[in-house]
């Protein structure tokens, strides 16, 4: 299912939801450099069991940094000091992240860091500066793997919590 959002929300029209089963990804863009990084952690032998795509590795980055305390702070500091000096028309990748992670960018974009006088960044600006900073902490993208995981899990508990498994029938599969 696809949703346009509104902007009564504080979304940009362009934005998309997507949900399946109740699991929700968002539509973000990643600067060419830092997509080619996690299409080739992405392709590596050590993405395996389950194979992370692109939503859980994009969510991984995020993640990670804000496990950071002063994750706002590194961020902007990334920002300000290193992507701003990028071609501002550099080629962009759409793919997608999942919401809870798509919700700390959210509130990084809405807090005041980003709202005037200083300069205001967007969505792709802050995905690309959270992948770039999982770069430089760990290029070999292993501790971007083993956060996936942690995400993983934490989105089955939390659907768990959610939607308790019907233990009697689930369609024409009988569980005990």
């Amino acid at each position: 299912m696809q949703l346009e959002s509104t902007k009564e929300r504080g979304l940009a029209m362009s934005t998309r939801v997507h949900s399946e089963q109740g699991n929700r990804t968002i539509e973000t863009r990643l600067w060419l450099e830092e997509h080619d990084w996690l299409y080739a952690l992405l392709k590596n032998d050590q993405n395996v069991s389950p194979t992370f795509r692109f939503p859980d590795l994009i969510s991984a980055c995020v993640s990670l940094l804000f496990a950071e305390n002063d994750a706002a702070e590194l961020l902007f500091d990334f920002l300000g000091a290193k992507l701003v000096l990028r071609p501002p028309q550099t080629p962009r990748r759409r793919e997608s992240m999942w919401m809870p992670q798509y919700n700390l960018l959210l509130a990084v974009q809405r807090s005041p860091a980003n709202r005037h006088p200083n300069p205001k960044f967007q969505l792709d600006q802050l995905t690309t500066a959270c992948v770039a900073l999982a770069r430089e902490a760990d290029a070999t993208g292993g501790n971007v793997l083993r956060q996936a995981r942690v995400n993983m899990a934490n989105r089955a508990a939390r659907k768990k919590e959610e939607h308790p498994l019907d233990r009697r029938t689930i369609g024409s599969t009988a569980f005990v």
